[in-house]
């Protein structure tokens, strides 16, 4: 997924996984893996967004809902990490 923010290096993050859970966090290389650096907000429709200022580059991330670790389904690439599970990819321009 190639992303152009409004303003350069501006990206909205959306996790509509998980409607019912009471928080999501989101955590990449972009923070270290540090999920709490960057807890989501919750919007009327149960969707949970944050937007970040990143850098130009190539990102894998997750989400962690409710302490459950979850890809993104709507990005365009995955790729298996060291767990054997899938971290999604976003890539800045």
């Amino acid at each position: 997924m190639v992303i152009k923010g409004k303003k350069k290096g501006e990206v909205t993050f959306v996790c509509d996984l998980a409607p019912k859970a009471k928080t999501v966090k989101l955590a990449g290389d972009f923070n270290n893996w540090q999920p709490d650096s960057h807890r989501m907000t919750k919007n009327k429709d149960g969707s949970f967004r944050t937007k970040l200022n990143l850098a130009p580059g190539r990102y894998e991330y997750k989400f962690l809902s409710d302490g459950i670790w979850l890809s993104d389904r709507d990005a365009a690439e995955n790729v298996i990490n060291s767990y054997g599970t899938l971290n999604s990819v976003i890539c800045v321009e």
